[in-house]
């Protein structure tokens, strides 16, 4: 199967692992971004929160995957910076894309709008949805933002497929990656003193990248949900996998754990830890079941996505080693973007 298919947040970092993918099977790729993107000529101009620029990048098109999102890395001042965006933008991909009678649309929305909000500790599955009055910001952006997509396809007759990754880890392409290899960026550079007790289900960037090609060519994918996410690793787990790697090279990643009320106390004062908090003192259970017997989707082990995403960062210079004395600033920096 080839054809025509539109990236949307072409410049962020599970779209820039979706692109290569979907290349090197044939595919042409148009990409949406507000800014050039790198290694790819076809790019249209346009934003989630506007009209402009959608039906250009649609037309002539066989398949759509709307992979951009906004993903904050602080807390927003009011509910509506991220929930009117995720909502009203997924719904502007979608009309554009009925309009144009693509043949399929696939989503990522995440397993935040499966497992939040739940008080109960059990295995979620696409059956589950999030509770809305009882989830963080993100975790309700997602959700609704899914839910007005399913209700949609419903009454427009098109043809849906929804992938909801976990925490997603992996390589980078670029320094401008987004918040999601936060955890890495700071064990390895030693940002925080030791582990707080929260943990993710988590997904390799490229694992999520081939799901995507899977839902965009399997039949019988038509009208579902596909969780894609293994175990639960708390970050004491991940700084251990860390250590061990790089401890002997001079980096000092912190393994001990964090007392909760600290971990408080620092987000008081850097505003970038407040939404880790979301994640404290709960385990991510999900499984990936129907994914792997639907879609034969499989998982690489998190241990190497883990130490690929710490090798990356490292690379890139995002993650100096603090037992230098002297380090060199690249000029590249993590920013949050509206596509992770």
């Amino acid at each position: 199967m080839t054809g025509q298919v539109v990236v949307t947040g072409a410049s962020g970092f599970i779209a820039g692992h979706v692109i290569a993918e979907l290349r090197s099977h044939g595919y042409r790729v148009r990409g949406t971004a507000r800014r050039p993107v790198d290694g790819l000529d076809d790019v249209v101009r346009a934003d989630l929160s506007r009209d402009d620029g959608w039906a250009a990048a649609v037309e002539g098109c066989d398949y759509v995957l709307h992979v951009a999102s906004p993903f904050p890395s602080e807390t927003p001042k009011s509910e509506d910076e991220l929930i009117r965006p995720a909502v009203d933008g997924t719904l502007r991909v979608l009309r554009a894309a009925a309009d144009a009678k693509v043949k399929r649309v696939v989503l990522t929305s995440s397993i935040a709008a499966v497992s939040s909000g739940h008080r109960e500790e059990t295995v979620r599955t696409e059956a589950d949805w999030s509770i809305v009055d009882r989830s963080p910001i993100y975790a309700k952006s997602k959700t609704l933002a899914e839910r007005a997509a399913w209700d949609f396809a419903r009454e427009s007759g098109m043809d849906l497929v929804v992938v909801n990754p976990g925490m997603v880890l992996g390589p980078l392409r670029s320094p401008t990656a987004g918040t999601s290899v936060q955890v890495v960026r700071r064990l390895l550079a030693r940002d925080v003193p030791a582990s707080p007790k929260m943990g993710f289900a988590l997904a390799d960037v490229r694992d999520v990248a081939t799901a995507h090609r899977l839902a965009l060519e399997t039949p019988s994918a038509a009208g579902n949900r596909y969780i894609l996410a293994g175990e639960h690793l708390w970050m004491t787990d991940i700084a251990a996998v860390l250590a061990g790697e790089f401890n002997s090279l001079g980096y000092r990643v912190p393994t001990g754990s964090m007392p909760t009320w600290l971990l408080r106390l620092m987000a008081r004062f850097d505003s970038s830890i407040r939404p880790a908090l979301d994640f404290v003192d709960r385990r991510e259970l999900v499984s990936a079941d129907k994914a792997h017997r639907e879609l034969g989707w499989t998982m690489r082990p998190i241990r190497d996505t883990i130490l690929d995403t710490a090798h990356s960062l490292i690379k890139l210079g995002l993650a100096p080693n603090p037992s230098k004395k002297k380090v060199v600033n690249r000029g590249t920096e993590l920013r949050p973007e509206w596509t992770d």
